[in-house]
């Protein structure tokens, strides 16, 4: 079976160049008009992150009538590239029904008002390095996540609450983006630190076994369809592991399984499936080796179900799945940064091209109208494109309410992972 192509439509074309270049796309709807505005996160200027990642320099907010609403930061054109993450998030951290863009500039932590650009909050980091990535999560039992997880980049973490407290520390190898999720249902949030699961308190509960280097994504879900959430692990080979730490499957025929991602691509298969972004061979420009991936599917009990014979270089390619793309009731895989002349393409369980989009760059995606379909936005260091399957109103409604600001959007990561339920009835 296949998907007809389709020729996506272009909804907006927003010049975003007072952002400076090489900046990641964060979503919100920050000024409460019913619609996400996009905010452009610029990082500092080091170029190699190897092992001190970026902090931010620059956060400039728009909304999608192209008008710049405010801007924290200075941009500059030196700035370094997404060799790692940026430490920023959107989120209501404190609670008062508006969003904060979350951030560490300058070697602080700062909580800055979605609404005016203005500074709310700043305070100390526990380390001078601990600004790799932010994750939110729920560790103290409240009604709401607001505790915040920050770690350096492949070594150490810190566990801190609302009011930026210190609750713990963990050393070991939390990988790029630690996922959090209330496994036992107690209230309080597990995280997935790479290949290490721990408890609220930050104790380790168990760990995967035999798996080297780091954990590069995280994915949560009821992958086979019996009731409980199983843990989809990429790293030097994709594992799945019930939330007792057994391990289920192992797909070992990869190279290094950089991407993973969880989704109903398939109608004919029981459970979830698992698609996932090979690196065969890594690129090397000194070298002159252009390096090369590919992209695979598997089932939920990890069977692979196809791989990509790759015909063009390229070796960077992040994949991520979309839900709610059209009404065609799947999902899909969406593929960017592939190189090799390949633009940001849409594909189906088939590895069909559903969408070719007809520009390049880095890519978001999200419901921005809150219609119930996602659109997906393509940003090129100058303009962004807002880009859906079909024509949309993009003009603000007049009973609009404030969008909510869903854990997808406040998790945001290059690491793309994330937590899926498995559709009713399959």
């Amino acid at each position: 079976m296949s998907q007809p192509q389709s020729v996506p439509v272009c909804l907006a074309k927003i010049d975003t160049s007072a952002a400076g270049p090489r900046c990641k796309l964060l979503f919100g709807d920050v000024d409460g008009d019913g619609r996400l505005e996009i905010v452009m996160i610029q990082p500092d200027d080091r170029q190699d992150v190897r092992y001190i990642p970026h902090q931010v320099q620059c956060v400039t907010a728009f909304d999608l009538d192209g008008r710049m609403l405010w801007q924290a930061g200075k941009p500059s054109l030196n700035a370094g590239g997404q060799g790692s993450d940026y430490p920023a998030q959107i989120y209501d951290w404190d609670g008062d029904g508006r969003l904060e863009v979350l951030c560490v500039m300058a070697g602080r932590f700062h909580a800055i008002d979605g609404l005016t650009g203005q500074v709310k909050q700043t305070h100390e980091l526990p380390d001078p390095h601990a600004h790799d990535c932010i994750v939110i999560a729920n560790l103290s039992g409240k009604e709401r996540a607001s505790d915040i997880l920050l770690k350096d980049r492949y070594r150490r973490m810190w566990a801190l609450n609302d009011r930026f407290e210190l609750l713990w520390t963990h050393e070991g190898n939390p990988g790029h983006f630690p996922w959090v999720y209330d496994l036992d249902g107690d209230g309080r949030d597990e995280v997935m630190a790479g290949y290490d699961l721990l408890d609220h308190r930050g104790r380790v509960l168990w760990s995967c076994r035999g798996l080297e280097d780091h954990a590069d994504c995280i994915w949560v879900g009821d992958v086979n369809g019996d009731g409980e959430k199983e843990l989809v692990i990429g790293g030097s080979v994709t594992v799945m592991m019930d939330k007792g730490g057994r391990e289920l499957w192992r797909y070992a025929d990869s190279i290094e399984s950089q991407h993973v991602a969880l989704g109903k691509f398939r109608t004919d298969l029981p459970g979830l499936q698992i698609a996932g972004l090979d690196r065969i061979v890594r690129g090397d420009t000194k070298a002159g080796l252009k390096g090369k991936d590919g992209m695979f599917l598997l089932d939920c009990t990890g069977k692979e179900l196809w791989k990509e014979e790759r015909k063009t270089e390229g070796w960077l390619t992040i994949i991520d799945t979309l839900r709610g793309w059209d009404d065609s009731g799947v999902d899909y895989i969406l593929a960017y940064r592939r190189g090799g002349g390949v633009f940001p393409t849409i594909y189906d369980g088939y590895m069909n091209e559903v969408a070719v989009f007809p520009v390049d760059g880095y890519v978001g995606h999200a419901d921005f109208l809150g219609v119930g379909r996602e659109q997906v936005v393509i940003h090129d260091d100058r303009y962004v494109r807002l880009f859906a399957s079909r024509e949309e109103a993009l003009a603000k409604r007049e009973d609009a309410r404030p969008l909510v600001q869903t854990k997808r959007l406040y998790s945001s990561t290059i690491y793309m992972g994330g937590e899926i339920d498995l559709p009713v009835g399959n």
